[in-house]
């Protein structure tokens, strides 16, 4: 009769620390790449990072003014905390500043739709061969090389009393007054302005995807429609994604159009970086810091709220790829490597009695 041994069981040592030379080549390349991206981070933080604390700290600030307690006019600047803020939530300023809110989410919501669906058709449209097809993407991109300003100023002739607007429709619109035609026409230019970005960067994304796929799906039976939201939509998302965030961005902050084409303090079209504007023309930094202020919270929450809804893939999959505690032969020797104290089964042995 026989019975098995024990299983011999052998304990594998901790991983040892890397080499010292391989520590060093780590540390100097980290250093090397910290040196090179210094001046870009040192223009970021003064381009960026110091516009936005000094706003901060004027938007806590009342230039000085006659002091209701004494009748003395006083110099300098007068710290107020957040009076400045309350402010603006509460009687005619509140009403001012709501309506503001609500043209800025108009103009964003309608334009980028607009922008969305006639960008994702011109890339379609340049993406097609054909003969002039060389003109036909210049003439697509000439409304989006044209500065916003003289773009507001062309529009404000085609909506003139007299201008070719009105003779087009044969009525008389007074689109630069008060009114849902003030909106609609900043709406227009908008539109005609910047959706040739958004199917610039389609377009960049349809010249990736291979003929093969519409082939294939061709044989397969799939109708045009279908390949297009089967095959074309899912493989220009991340690109379509990205132009959308820019031009979400870009809009929530719009002043030089509704300001150029229609003109200031008209309600329909007035909007937050308007209101920072004009408080800060008459002097009220205070206040249009704060403005300021609210409008990049807004901006900041939209875009965040974006990227986690819809997933855009804004700074690259690599990162998101990169596996977990870092790159290089250390880390692939640390995940190939079991882990400290794993039992390893070297064998068995059997005997008789």
């Amino acid at each position: 009769m026989s019975e098995s041994a024990p299983v011999a069981v052998e304990q594998r040592p901790e991983t040892p620390e890397p080499p010292k030379k391989e520590r060093r080549h780590d540390e100097g390349t980290g250093r090397l790449a910290a040196l090179l991206l210094s001046p870009t981070l040192i223009v970021i933080g003064l381009v960026v990072v110091l516009p936005i604390l000094m706003a901060l700290r004027q938007s806590l600030y009342q230039a000085g003014g006659v002091d209701p307690e004494t009748g003395f006019v006083s110099e300098g600047e007068t710290f107020v905390g957040l009076e400045n803020y309350t402010a603006i939530f509460s009687g005619d300023t509140g009403e001012r500043f709501w309506n503001a809110f609500w043209n800025t989410t108009f103009f964003t919501v309608v334009c980028v739709s607009l922008e969305t669906v006639l960008g994702v058709a011109m890339a379609l449209v340049m993406h097609k061969a054909f003969r002039g097809r060389a003109i036909v993407r210049a003439s697509i991109l000439v409304p989006w090389a044209i500065p916003t300003i003289v773009s507001a100023i062309l529009w404000r002739w085609i909506f003139q009393a007299d201008g070719v607007a009105n003779a087009l429709l044969n009525t008389e619109i007074l689109w630069s007054t008060e009114g849902w035609q003030a909106k609609f026409s900043v709406v227009i230019a908008d539109t005609w302005k910047t959706a040739p970005f958004i199917g610039l960067l389609v377009l960049a994304g349809l010249q990736t995807i291979p003929e093969e796929v519409y082939e294939a799906a061709k044989v397969d039976g799939a109708k045009a429609w279908q390949a297009f939201r089967m095959i074309t939509l899912p493989l220009v998302k991340p690109a379509l994604l990205v132009a959308v965030l820019f031009r979400l961005l870009d809009t929530l902050r719009i002043f030089d159009l509704p300001y150029g084409l229609v003109g200031p303090h008209k309600d329909s079209v007035e909007t937050l970086s308007m209101l920072a504007y004009d408080e800060a023309f008459n002097t009220r930094y205070g206040p249009a810091a704060a403005y300021a202020t609210i409008l990049f919270l807004y901006v900041a929450l939209a875009a965040y709220a974006f990227v986690k809804i819809l997933g855009a893939d804004v700074i690259g999959e690599a990162r998101a790829k990169k596996p977990p505690g870092g790159g290089g032969r250390r880390a692939r020797r640390r995940q190939s490597e079991p882990a400290p104290g794993t039992p390893v089964a070297v064998g068995t042995q059997t005997g008789g009695a």
